[in-house]
This record gives C-alpha cells, sequence and structure tokens, in this order.
C-alpha cells in the first residue's frame, strides 16, 4: 500500500495511457478519501452516489466526468480543478489563435450548384 501510494504520486501523465491516467486519478481520489478519514459510505452520501460508482472509480478510474465532479466537491478539493484544460499561452502567435478561438465562429456557407 505504501508503494502504491509512493507510485501514484510520481506518476508524470506524459507517457502514460489512457487507463494509467483513470487508474491514477482513482487511486489519488482514495488517497484523499482516507487522508480525510472519510469511509466510502460516507462519501457516496455526502456524493449522493452509489458504493458501486465509487469503489469503480477508485479500484480502476472507470467513471462519468460527473462522478469524478461529485467525488471532488464533496472531498473538498474543486480547487483542484480549476487550471485543467486551461489554454496556455506561450507566445504572440498563440494568444492572436487563441482570442480568435474564443469569438463566435460559424460554418462557412455551402455553396450551392
Amino acid at each position: 500500500m505504501a508503494e502504491d501510494a509512493l507510485r501514484t504520486r510520481k506518476m508524470t501523465f506524459a507517457l502514460a495511457t489512457a487507463n494509467d491516467i483513470l487508474l491514477t486519478v482513482g487511486q489519488r481520489l482514495r488517497l484523499q478519501r482516507l487522508a480525510q478519514g472519510l469511509p466510502q459510505r460516507e462519501l457516496v452520501q455526502m456524493a449522493g452516489l452509489s458504493l458501486g460508482a465509487l469503489r469503480t472509480l477508485e479500484s480502476s478510474g472507470q467513471c462519468s466526468l460527473e462522478t469524478v465532479a461529485r467525488v471532488v466537491q464533496s472531498l473538498g478539493l474543486v480547487d483542484e480543478l480549476e487550471h485543467l484544460f486551461v489554454l496556455k499561452r506561450q507566445s504572440i502567435a498563440q494568444m492572436e489563435r487563441a482570442e480568435l478561438a474564443t469569438q463566435r465562429q460559424r460554418a462557412p456557407r455551402q455553396k450551392r450548384p
């Protein structure tokens, strides 16, 4: 168990498979729950989930995004999601493309024959 916890903390997602990422996220959420001293049954009541859904999340990472959001909220970890998928701007060209991407765009009309 201690080795799993150590391995989980050190994992980088850069070279991981999708299954590795899911498994690691599930393990990390389990560690957060345990660190807060919450039994699974208490967390599922707080999150409005089934026990099976939480067990699946913690053991394999397989779940819906809604399940993750509910667990994260119940564990008080919402701030951890704040920087997920935020567009990173590293150059002026990227900043310009990002600005264009945020503006409403319409698909071009198809020409009628």
